[in-house]
């Protein structure tokens, strides 16, 4: 049996070209980026080559894009590296309930090293809104960290208008870009952002490479200290196949990709609103294009997942970053949802390999389980 994969939001397949160039790379230019001869020449010319490629596709610089081990790694640099910066002239951090675990956990653990954080609201949609994060501002205020498409239930919030606010107020201005990054057109210089989260593995990289956007001319603290790699602020030899594919991953990336998860989307949400008690958790409109989150009238989402994996038809519950903690979703639970709804509620998350054949032996098995669960009268 084909395995149906529905989980791309915590992980993507690698692209065939990707893995491609990233043997060549493991195989013919394995040499430290750092050596000075011609072999490590090669292998640091891929590096700014790479750099060049994603920093091209967020309208930034070169020199602005700092490669880290991922998403976790670039968030926590962006938190701690300023705080530590600003500290303790600025100490204030404002963010939102709905942030990634690593922001989330990252602000946390800051409070403890003396900052103040305001964690906002969001609307039942999962907006934050831009009055709110006016009126947290401080005069100890030195950043706002806002997700830019929420990785559980795809919300896109309008970071461009957060970013102008920010940059009026002379605020530093970071958003987590890890689910929206190729999917939607960031402008870092138009939108106003001084640091931005991207990773590898969600846009059929591969794992273990991502990297932060820093404006130049911004001050930060690097959290490893070493051999002095990407201009101090991350020190340790380069992953340079990981980084190389990683750029071929932002280069095959294209419109059409996103097209087509749009139209899937459209199709199984359709789908699943004709099923009696499904309820669309997020925006309808301002969403990911490969995301879908639903609840289900007295269904356990967890013996869902299990059924259907019977199938071969892979996803989740919530966050793949969540699933070691045991926790409900605090996404959910920040949009208003119930327990019993949180406990109901599965993420579908499409990719560019996903067909239409797939979704609709998806819906139709999904029928068949939900029917059979409230026959026996599993809750």
């Amino acid at each position: 049996m084909k395995p149906i994969y529905l989980d791309n939001a915590a992980t993507t397949k690698s692209d065939e070209r990707v893995a491609k160039i990233m043997n060549f790379y493991l195989r013919k230019v394995y040499a430290n980026p750092s050596s000075k001869y011609a072999l490590g020449e090669l292998a640091k010319k891929a590096i700014e080559g790479s750099k060049k490629m994603i920093a091209n596709k967020i309208c930034a610089k070169p020199s602005e894009i700092i490669f880290t081990s991922g998403g976790t790694e670039s968030n926590n640099l962006a938190l701690k590296g300023l705080f530590f910066a600003n500290y303790p002239a600025k100490n204030h951090i404002i963010t939102t309930k709905i942030e990634h675990n690593s922001v989330l956990n990252a602000c946390k653990w800051l409070e403890e090293q003396g900052a103040e954080v305001t964690y906002l609201d969001v609307d039942k949609k999962g907006f934050v809104s831009t009055a709110d994060i006016l009126k947290a501002m401080t005069p100890k205020t030195f950043l706002v960290s806002i997700i830019h498409g929420n990785n559980e239930i795809g919300t896109i919030q309008d970071i461009e208008q957060i970013g102008k606010l920010c940059k009026n107020k002379g605020i530093l201005f970071h958003t987590d870009a890890c689910q929206s990054f190729t999917k939607i057109p960031i402008d870092a210089k138009k939108m106003n952002i001084d640091l931005m989260t991207i990773n590898s593995h969600k846009i059929h990289g591969p794992k273990g490479v991502g990297a932060l956007y820093i404006k130049d001319g911004l001050k930060i603290i690097p959290l490893l200290h070493g051999g002095g790699q990407e201009k101090g602020l991350r020190s340790g030899t380069e992953n340079t196949v990981g980084i190389v594919g990683f750029a071929e991953a932002v280069k095959i990336f294209n419109d059409k990709d996103v097209w087509h998860m749009e139209k899937l989307q459209n199709k199984l949400i359709n789908e699943l609103l004709k099923i009696s008690g499904v309820k669309l958790n997020g925006s309808a409109e301002n969403r990911l294009c490969n995301n879908v989150n639903v609840s289900f009238l007295d269904i356990d989402a967890e013996t869902l997942i299990s059924y259907l994996e019977n199938y071969g038809i892979y996803l989740s519950a919530g966050s793949a970053c969540m699933s070691n903690a045991n926790e409900k979703s605090h996404v959910l639970k920040a949009i208003g949802l119930s327990k019993k709804e949180i406990e109901s509620s599965i993420r579908i998350s499409l990719s560019k390999y996903n067909t239409e054949k797939e979704i609709d032996f998806f819906v139709k098995k999904l029928k068949e389980i939900i029917k059979k669960l409230k026959g026996i009268g599993i809750k």
